[in-house]
């Protein structure tokens, strides 16, 4: 058994996924109940809820990432909030992505005994679910490819239904464009109830760690999927309320198959109910590939039994989560689900409120190693403006879903008390604590663990020169009054390198610093010394100085301060470190990060993640 997952999901992997997990009922099901609320109006709706979920996941990409893992907003959560916020998130967006697409494949279920009813349909959700479970337990690949060749054929049956449709538009059943009563503010609030139509995004993101090149493919792959599949969702609720009879679209329960049969016949209505089929297909396939990748986070964490967190086979399969939460699937299929559904978008919301809370957290705490390779624009505006509009989405959800969600948050609390309560993890909210009340962390597991996921995305090749950081001392002098004093303090360190006094070694980098400036861009100095009496020898020091000190008159006063010393026979290395050193200071983000910096673990970080040219060893 191995706890790792795989890189086998591109760009286009990510883009299908995303489209499968949220078209679905959303628009194949729920346009006819929607109408009756508020009128063609509607259509605002679909958009301001595709607008309103650009919003909310722009905080989600920034996370991901970050943070490219299995467990999605859980991970995220944990890293942000805590183990305990961590533990009803994760449980919470599984119970979600689980219950969404088990009303998917309710729905195709429903299809298939409209069709044939002497099968049942319960039986049938069952025996769809066993499948979805199968194509997902042979690989993530196969249950990819197999999404790939869905999204595009569904795609391709919308594509046709909105051309086609144009031309039988009758443009009088757009008026009244609202119904008696509504208003503009009815828009926002029927963006709300229509909201599930996006409720599967979320779940994309937790199988980031199965993603090649994170850092593009989710951004690109995610925010392409959600902009088109938002047009589509305009188009199509715009082509059947024009072709609909109202009084019939507000009982339909399947609106886009009906208006479909009014103008093209049994074949138009066949061609889309497949594309309905294909619909509850790709969201069934994403969600139960998304969902399981929860428990994995959970388990890994030590906050669920870690037999879940297990993966298996030469494609490492994550086996125990996928039957745990093909399980789920399998005993919703027994339930009533349209009070399930609107919990789960509740659910949803809630998940966007507590990612863009954890971007203002994370950006905040000063963790140095949380390096996005996608950022929220127009910070802090856009998360607090998303805090602020999901917060009345939810307040819109009623009362009933909001208790079943608080139901779900109890339970999360008790598998917590249950599992996690001793654990103990590092999070930015712990940082931001320690900033707010100037008791700085010393030693950070989340910047450990942030470097070693950066490491891992970015693909770095650790070397020689990673290796000497590593081993080298590493300390922040709050005050230097002069570079006696500075040398000083290196001197004392070197001793225990070698058999040469303290004393010595000072006069040595004295006079090395008299003979030349070591001083080699603006506040940056590497002070340097030969011992031809020692062999075998190559010890690092890393300095910060946070009020400066000044090397010489002419130059500006220098706080990133790197002391090598070496034996002849190490001069080859030698030369190689500052040339590596002369690389990462070039970073653009090196100043910014190590005027941050207020340990000694974060100096070093800022060299090993820096970015320039490694070798191999």
């Amino acid at each position: 058994m191995s706890f790792k997952l795989s890189k086998t999901l591109g760009l286009v992997d990510v883009f299908c996924i995303a489209v499968g997990a949220m078209i679905s009922a959303g628009i194949f099901l729920l346009p006819g109940v929607a109408y009756s609320h508020i009128g063609p109006a509607i259509i605002f709706s679909y958009i301001l809820g595709g607008l309103l979920a650009t919003l909310g996941i722009l905080a989600v990409l920034e996370l991901a990432t970050a943070m490219p893992r299995a467990g999605g907003i859980y991970y995220f959560t944990t890293r942000s909030l805590g183990p305990l916020a961590g533990t009803i998130s994760g449980v919470l967006n599984w119970s979600a992505l689980s219950l969404k697409s088990a009303f998917a494949i309710y729905g195709m279920s429903q299809i298939i005994h409209n069709f044939v009813p002497s099968i049942n349909p319960v039986v049938c959700g069952v025996a769809i679910t066993i499948f979805f479970l199968i194509i997902n337990l042979l690989s993530t690949a196969a249950a990819a490819w197999a999404e790939r060749i869905m999204v595009f054929f569904l795609l391709a049956i919308m594509a046709v239904y909105a051309v086609f449709g144009f031309s039988h538009i009758e443009v009088s059943r757009l008026t009244p464009f609202f119904f008696e009563g509504k208003n503009v503010v009815d828009i926002f609030k029927e963006a709300g109830f229509i909201f599930v139509a996006f409720g599967g995004l979320l779940g994309v993101v937790s199988v980031a760690e199965e993603v090649r090149q994170p850092g593009r493919s989710l951004p690109v792959g995610i925010l392409s999927g959600l902009i088109i599949v938002t047009i589509f969702y305009g188009l199509l609720m715009y082509v059947t309320i024009g072709v609909v009879p109202g009084n019939e679209l507000m009982v339909s329960h399947e609106p886009l198959a009906q208006a479909a049969k009014l103008h093209y016949g049994n074949w138009g209505y066949g061609i889309l109910t497949v594309g309905a089929l294909l619909a509850f297909i790709t969201t069934g396939n994403a969600g139960i590939m998304g969902a399981a990748r929860y428990p994995v986070a959970l388990a890994r964490d030590g906050l669920m039994p870690k037999r879940f967190a297990a993966v298996m086979g030469k494609n490492n399969i994550p086996v125990p989560a996928l039957l745990l939460t093909g399980g789920l699937m399998v005993g919703v299929q027994f339930l009533n689900l349209e009070l399930l559904v609107q919990v789960a978008s509740t659910v949803v919301i809630l998940s966007y409120i507590l990612t863009n809370s954890s971007v203002l957290i994370l950006r905040e705490s000063g963790v140095l190693n949380y390096r996005p390779s996608f950022r929220t624009p127009l910070y802090p505006i856009v998360p607090l403006v998303c805090i602020l509009l999901f917060s009345l989405l939810v307040l819109r959800m009623g009362s009933t879903s909001i208790h079943l969600a608080l139901l779900i948050v109890l339970g999360s609390v008790v598998l917590y008390y249950c599992y996690g309560r001793k654990v103990r993890k590092d999070s930015a909210f712990t940082h931001l604590l320690g900033r707010l009340t100037q008791n700085e962390i010393v030693t950070s597991e989340l910047e450990k663990e942030l470097r070693d996921v950066v490491r891992s995305r970015d693909e770095i090749v650790t070397d020689v020169f990673d290796e000497t950081v590593e081993k080298a001392p590493a300390m922040v002098l709050k005050h230097c009054r002069s570079v006696r004093e500075l040398f000083g303090v290196a001197a004392d360190v070197f001793s225990q390198y070698t058999q040469i006094s303290a004393r010595e070694l000072h006069e040595l980098l004295i006079k090395r610093e008299r003979m030349a400036s070591t001083v080699i861009a603006p506040g940056v100095a590497v002070p340097h010394i030969t011992l031809p009496s020692e062999k075998n020898l190559f010890a690092m020091l890393l300095i910060k100085v946070e009020n400066g000190v000044n090397f010489s008159k002419e130059s500006m006063p220098v706080d990133t301060v790197v002391f090598l010393i070496c034996s002849p026979d190490e001069k080859t290395r030698h030369i190689h470190s500052l040339a590596m050193i002369a690389q990462a200071i070039l970073d653009p983000d090196f100043n910014k990060r190590w005027k941050k910096a207020y340990s000694s673990q974060q100096i070093k970080d800022i060299f090993l993640l820096a970015k320039r040219i490694r070798s191999h060893k």
